[in-house]
Formats: structure tokens, sequence, C-alpha cells
């Protein structure tokens, strides 16, 4: 089993949340220098208006290991994946490698395919014919708590 496999009892499936929305703020929070805050909503923010481009399409799963640090993905994330759109090279997926779930940045170099790993301490896994890969779907979005 690789380091990272995310096993498929962790999927949650993405569907409209019958709870109040919470506000969106009309103004942006300073990260450098701070601003006066602004004291009225704008409107009420629903995330899946933002994080599901396309929600038939998209499911959400739960990170286990350290292989993607490097992308910003850590252990316990909650991963936002969308079966619709193109796994080209580069982008990060969740895929079936031999069975097994895991999430890697899919890159092709020539005629190989690879899934590459954002942490050093990981080798890239090549896909040959004798591997059986199964793309599930490209990462939209990372949902990390500090």
């Amino acid at each position: 089993m690789l380091p990272d496999a995310l096993k498929p009892d962790t999927t949650i499936p993405a569907t409209p949340a019958p709870r109040p929305l919470p506000p969106l703020c009309a103004g942006r929070v300073a990260a450098g220098f701070p601003s006066p805050a602004t004291d009225h909503l704008d409107r009420r923010l629903d995330l899946n208006e933002h994080l599901l481009l396309h929600p038939q399409a998209t499911f959400f799963m739960r990170v286990k290991g350290d292989s993607m640090t490097g992308a910003g993905i850590h252990d316990g994330d909650l991963l936002i994946v969308d079966r619709s759109l193109e796994a080209t090279s580069g982008r990060v997926v969740v895929a079936a490698l031999d069975g097994e779930l895991t999430v890697k940045r899919l890159r092709r170099r020539g005629s190989r395919v690879v899934l590459q790993p954002e942490n050093p301490a990981y080798p890239e896994i090549p896909i040959g014919e004798d591997r059986g890969l199964d793309i599930w779907g490209v990462v939209a979005y990372v949902i990390h708590a500090p």
C-alpha cells in the first residue's frame, strides 16, 4: 500500500448543505498592513457556488499521508475532486493504482507517464502497461485547516 493511499470509505458525497449560509463580508482582509474593518455584510456565502465547479461530477476525499506537502496538500486535508476536469500533465489527480487510491501530480515525460509526489522523501511512480491506473478525478481545491 502506498504511504498516502486514500481509502474508498473516506469519500464524502458532494451534496448542498441545508444549513444557513455564513455571511460574506463586503471588504477584504489585509494580509500585510492592518486595514479598517468594514461594518456591513455583502451577502450570504454559499461555498458550493465557489468550490463545486461541476456538482454532479464532484466528490470529496480526506488525505492520509504526507507525499504531497510540497503542493500544499497535508495529512487530514479535504480534497474537492472533479471528475469532469481533464487530467492533463501537471495536474494533481486522485488515481487508483493497482487498486489502491493515491493523490499525486500526473506527469507525461515523452511517452512515459509518472505519478509524481510533491515531497522529496517519496519516489516517482512510473506507470507502465503492467500497472493498472484509473484516474478518478482532478483535485480542484484543497481545504486545509491551519
